[in-house]
């Protein structure tokens, strides 16, 4: 079955505070899109990537990757206004039938086993989605008012959501909405059940500068 990787990657890094949008930001020694990219790679060398950028880091991008040396199949895919009008963009750019990957592109610490657990499940049953325990307690509020909840009730929603082809395409068709905040949940307005799969704890969004850090220790801790 053929792989695609569609790899989102629009931040700007404003709660970075940093000069260069986030996912350019270096971590042990390269920026933090190749390491996400790297990871896929590295779990099947023939995907093939669509790289979903605003146009204007372009150039940025293939100085980057020319720096680098990346090699691969990276197809480069102009971003939307939003992130639904970006990953709707990316889908244009894939053709044919097989499972994609829809990822973050700062999370740059995915594991080899999150992807397989990702690619079997969607492969037997349409779609899957990696998510991790919630391990401190949460309330909800209610106005003024807050009331514990149970945590054991919730799940941490992690990347990459992972469709087949034509199951996610056929979501996307539908009228954007602010409801829709993640992959699963356009596809679930459309009539899909979700299939949950253990993600990997590292599996980290890097937001803020203290995600940076953990992000590096754990590059570290790895080798």
């Amino acid at each position: 079955m053929k792989k695609f990787a569609l790899i989102v990657a629009g931040g700007v890094g404003s709660r970075m505070g940093a000069e260069v949008p986030k996912q350019f930001i270096e971590l042990a020694g390269r920026p933090i899109l190749l390491w996400t990219i790297q990871r896929f790679l590295d779990f099947d060398p023939e995907i093939e990537l669509v790289l979903v950028l605003p146009s204007s880091q372009f150039d940025r991008w293939q100085q980057v990757r020319q720096q680098f040396q990346l090699t691969g199949k990276i197809s480069l895919v102009g971003g939307g206004d939003t992130r639904f009008q970006s990953v709707r963009n990316g889908l244009d750019a894939i053709a044919g039938d097989g499972i994609v990957f829809i990822h973050d592109g700062v999370r740059p610490l995915v594991s080899s086993e999150t992807l397989q657990r990702c690619f079997q499940t969607a492969l037997e049953k349409g779609n899957a989605l990696p998510v991790s325990p919630v391990v401190e307690s949460l309330r909800q509020l209610t106005g003024h008012e807050s009331r514990h909840v149970d945590r054991n009730q919730f799940r941490l929603v992690q990347t990459p959501q992972t469709f087949q082809t034509e199951l996610i395409k056929k979501a996307y068709r539908q009228p954007e909405s602010d409801f829709f905040t993640d992959d699963a949940s356009v596809c679930e307005a459309d009539g899909v059940h979700i299939h949950l799969v253990d993600g990997n704890p590292e599996n980290i969004k890097i937001t803020n500068p203290i995600d940076l850090r953990v992000a590096e220790a754990l590059l570290k801790s790895r080798g």
